[in-house]
């Protein structure tokens, strides 16, 4: 028991002893963006909802998660070639471009021409080939021939989302926010679209996410991204994420 107990332990131990330089990493980083030192730690230094306490979280998450890291790695690794991590480039909030991290699910060197004809489409709200009966276009493509055996699992689990905890710990999005989009589809938004990234940061899980999936309409998913930043409160994240894991594991489509 000892033996299993102490990487808990030692981890446990990281956590706590990482902690002060994840607050100081990022009540730095945002008052260098906003560039008003004083004023920002006299006003701000304990406003830990948004700057302190999603770090603080995502650092003990990623200690407790840490094996499954290690299995999902593995069997990226081990089931394709190619890298483990994928690495994009999306838009933050402010349209500030930032580096994405999934674990990778598509084969390497992919065509994503496919994928941005695909979201171009959505956007314009243009009906789903593969969705009959009347019912909203998948904000995620079915059948995707790039996708891995592997990564297919990862997507419909939401696996692949695990490395933008690192993201949150950069200070680039937040646990609950809009999903930050690719450059192309970030051009065809129209005006009131980019709404959605001025208000508040992206996030790994959101609003939209956990009531509506991936069948619900572009305008829909936006009008729900700006209902979220109207009506932010710690409660209201609290609730997103709890209600995450059901929505993972019942609802169609991935996060």
């Amino acid at each position: 028991r000892r033996r299993l107990l102490r990487p808990f332990l030692a981890g446990t131990a990281l956590a706590a002893a990482l902690a002060p330089f994840v607050v100081f990493y990022r009540l730095w980083g945002r008052a260098k963006q906003d560039g008003n030192w004083g004023a920002y730690f006299q006003g701000n230094l304990f406003n830990i909802n948004e700057y302190v306490a999603p770090g603080l979280l995502v650092l003990a998450a990623m200690v407790l998660l840490a094996p499954l890291f290690i299995l999902v790695a593995a069997a990226v690794k081990l089931t394709s070639s190619g890298p483990v991590l994928f690495r994009q480039k999306r838009m933050g909030q402010y349209g500030k471009s930032f580096t994405f991290l999934k674990f990778r699910s598509m084969y390497a060197k992919t065509d994503h021409a496919i994928h941005e004809a695909y979201i171009k489409d959505f956007i314009k709200n243009k009906p789903d080939a593969d969705v009959s009966g009347g019912a909203a276009p998948l904000y995620k493509l079915k059948a995707d021939p790039r996708i891995t055996p592997v990564g297919s699992f990862l997507r419909r689990t939401s696996l692949d989302e695990l490395p933008q905890f690192f993201n949150v710990l950069a200070g680039q999005m937040s646990l609950v926010g809009p999903r930050p989009p690719v450059p192309y589809e970030f051009e065809s938004y129209e005006a009131w679209h980019r709404r959605r990234l001025l208000a508040v940061k992206p996030g790994i899980t959101g609003f939209w996410q956990v009531e509506g999936r991936s069948r619900v309409r572009f305008d829909e998913m936006v009008r729900m991204d700006l209902e979220y930043a109207r009506n932010w409160s710690l409660w209201l994240d609290i609730k997103i994420l709890l209600q995450t894991p059901r929505a993972v594991l019942g609802g169609a489509g991935a996060l």
